[in-house]
This record gives structure tokens, sequence and C-alpha cells, in this order.
């Protein structure tokens, strides 16, 4: 198994908050370089400065993931810096998401752009760039409701379960090639998008916890990463009936 434990170089999109943020905290470290996208600036620049408080050089982008020509300029840009050797498609809502800044539920259209085209548009771009020079690594931030049809949230339990099944195919797709591609499936972690949700919640996890989990499958090249290995086995096991 490939490893890649010392990525350079590792952009994450939706790094103002949730999941995207911790991982961003992760990866700080002196002499590594951090590119993070996010809607919210102010929330980026609390994460950066945080970030460069570890040592790393960090650049921000107020992105909109949905911007298919924004983000490979952005990508392409980055990669021109110094070449990525992580990129995490992580940027993603649900249904309440939107509401917590005080505007209208996200529609299932948007939740589709955002959780889909977003992903497409980030990985498209960085692996045109890794996969000619056959080095690097991908992630796409998927849901272990990837796995189960929830009648709470029918449109993000199918996004992720989109974006979960294109991971899969690329990793077919590209498996002579020495890129990395995995596909994260957290159960529910603490962030503005969970603190949005009005049903249980089991096994909440704090946002520390997820991404070290996910740092430490991705640097030993994991296919997927999916946890808490409780409830990932009990939704797959849900699934099957």
């Amino acid at each position: 198994m490939t490893s890649f434990d010392n990525p350079g170089h590792v952009l994450i999109t939706g790094a103002s908050s949730g999941i995207g943020a911790a991982l961003a905290c992760a990866y700080a470290a002196p002499g590594r370089r951090l590119s993070l996208g996010g809607r919210n600036a102010a929330h980026l620049d609390e994460v950066a400065t945080a970030c460069r408080a570890s040592g790393a050089l960090c650049e921000t982008r107020q992105t909109d993931v949905t911007d298919r020509e924004s983000m490979t300029a952005w990508i392409a840009e980055a990669d021109a810096e110094q070449a990525l050797d992580l990129v995490v498609a992580n940027a993603g809502i649900s249904g309440g998401t939107i509401k917590l800044g005080n505007a209208p539920d996200a529609s299932d259209a948007e939740i589709f752009a955002t959780n889909v085209d977003g992903t497409v548009n980030t990985l498209e771009p960085a692996l045109a760039g890794m996969l000619p020079r056959n080095a690097g690594q991908v992630a796409i931030v998927s849901s272990l409701a990837s796995f189960r049809a929830f009648g709470e949230a029918p449109a993000y339990c199918a996004s992720k379960a989109a974006v979960r099944f294109y991971g899969e195919g690329l990793q077919r797709a590209h498996r002579r090639s020495a890129v990395g591609i995995s596909v994260i499936c957290p159960g529910f972690v603490r962030s503005p998008m969970t603190d949005a949700n009005n049903f249980r919640m089991p096994m909440l996890m704090d946002t520390d916890v997820a991404a070290h989990r996910i740092v430490s499958g991705l640097a030993h090249g994991r296919s997927r990463i999916a946890f808490p290995l409780s409830l990932y086995v009990g939704i797959r096991m849900l699934s099957l009936f």
C-alpha cells in the first residue's frame, strides 16, 4: 500500500468550518503549504491564522465550488505555485445549512450543485495536474448517509451517494496510476451542518477526532475511510435489508 504520509502542498475546499477547518489545522506544520477555499472569508481567515501559527504557509481563496471556471483557475494557480500533493474535495451543504446564515433552506438543486458539481469541479483540475506526473492524492468527502436513503435528507443522501460512486469509479479508472484516490465516509461530526439537524445523531463526534481519523487513513492510502466503525457496519446492514 502506497504511503502518502507527508504531503508538501494540501488544498482543501470547504475549509472555513467543520471537517474542512479541522483538516486544515491537522495538516498545518512548518514547511507545509496549505491552499484553503471556503465561502465565508472571515471564518477562512481565522482558520488560516491558526494554521500559520503552527508554521504552515497558508493561502486562502473565497470560493464557490459550483463555479467551474473559477475552481479550475484556482487549482491550476495553486499547482503552479507548488505541485499539489493532496486535494480534499470537502465542500458540501445539507438542507439546513444555509438557514444558519438567516437565508432560506438549501433547495435540492443547490445541494446537488454544491455536493456533486462542486466535487467534480475540484477533482477534474486536480487530477489533470496529478495524472501526467503520476503523483499525488485526491480525497472525496462523502458520508455514511451515502449507503442509505433517509427520509429526513433525501437530496443530501443522494448527493453523497453520487460522489461516493464517482470516487470509486475513479479508483477503478486510474487503478494503474500511482495517484491515490480515497473516499471518506464519516458519520455525524459536530459542525455548522449538523448543528442545523433537528433529529437524533448517534455517535456524534468532534471535528478534531474526525480529522485525525481522516489524516491517518489518507496517510495509509486507504481507498475508503469510513467511521465510526459500529455505525458504518450498522448502516451497511440496514442497506442490505
